[in-house]
């Protein structure tokens, strides 16, 4: 496959100018949900075969992104990751390269518990307000007179539980929940802890956690992959905080389901062989704190 060079986002088509059937409007953007490729692009691209296109053009994505203009800036992706090897991975993969040709740029969440209906909209909405104030909104230079520029998940404000802390923190009411959770007894600790990492020639990761019984915990991780864009945040740090968010959802359904537990000798073990993999990340490996059980 061949890239369409630079004339690629002239097969995208714009989105309805009357702004008809558009999930949210936020910020000069508008968000519609479930687009197959074959609605984003007009007709095969130069470079992509007949079996490749009837194969990628019946892919779904969950949200697209459209900039004031009708410009599509970013189709996303929410749910599951394919086993590796599985013919899903491979339509994956042909979707995204597919995506590349036609100048598309793709988000992907992986994630076991995260889904489009619960939590898209928020997710969307994050998005367009983090790009937003990370072209500029607000934000000095950080220069010699004056500090650096806070980022966007570090703005400090009321939290629901009345404390202050980072106001974009996604994960903010899974920490409250699980201190409601460990005042019912249903935890064994009020605290939500956690890790992100980056890899070097893979996607951003994040892990988060609760402590269910004092040899128990409640894991989950999520995977950031931006092909070709930014969300206005560090990928690795929003992994983390979706990670949190995934937790939150467990934590809110019925019952305890004790067979997707994690022995909290396991995590600790498997947080000692990611730490061993350090080479292999952006930046290295910065949670050795949390390797000693």
């Amino acid at each position: 496959m061949t890239s369409t060079g630079s004339d690629a986002r002239g097969w995208l088509r714009a989105a309805p100018a009357d702004g008809g059937g558009a999930l949210l409007s936020r910020a000069g953007h508008r968000v519609y949900a479930t687009r197959r490729l074959s609605d984003l692009v007009q007709g095969r691209p130069p470079g992509v075969t007949g079996s490749q296109w009837s194969s990628a053009s019946r892919a779904a994505f969950d949200f697209v992104l459209y900039a004031d203009t009708g410009r599509p800036v970013v189709a996303v992706q929410i749910g599951p990751v394919p086993p590796a090897g599985s013919a899903e991975q491979r339509a994956e993969r042909l979707t995204y390269a597919v995506s590349a040709a036609v100048g598309l740029p793709v988000l992907r969440i992986g994630s076991p518990t995260l889904r489009a209906a619960e939590q898209g909209r928020r997710l969307m909405e994050y998005v367009i307000d983090a790009r937003a104030y990370a072209a500029g909104a607000g934000l000095g230079t950080g220069g010699d007179d004056e500090p650096a520029p806070v980022g966007f998940r570090d703005i400090l404000g009321r939290l629901p539980d009345g404390r202050t802390g980072p106001v974009n923190d996604l994960g903010a009411l899974t920490r409250a929940a699980a201190v409601d959770a460990y005042v019912a007894g249903r935890l064994a600790d009020p605290i939500v802890r956690g890790l992100h990492v980056r890899w070097a020639d893979g996607p951003a990761q994040g892990w988060s956690w609760v402590q269910v019984r004092p040899d128990a915990c409640l894991v989950e991780r999520v995977s950031v992959t931006e092909h070709r864009f930014s969300c206005g945040v560090d990928a690795a740090r929003l992994a983390e905080d979706l990670a949190t968010v995934a937790v939150g959802e467990r934590l809110r359904a019925a019952g305890r389901d004790d067979a997707r537990l994690l022995p909290r000798a396991e995590l600790t073990a498997q947080i000692a062989a990611l730490s061993r993999r350090r080479d292999e990340l952006v930046g290295g490996f910065a949670f050795d704190h949390l390797c000693a059980d």
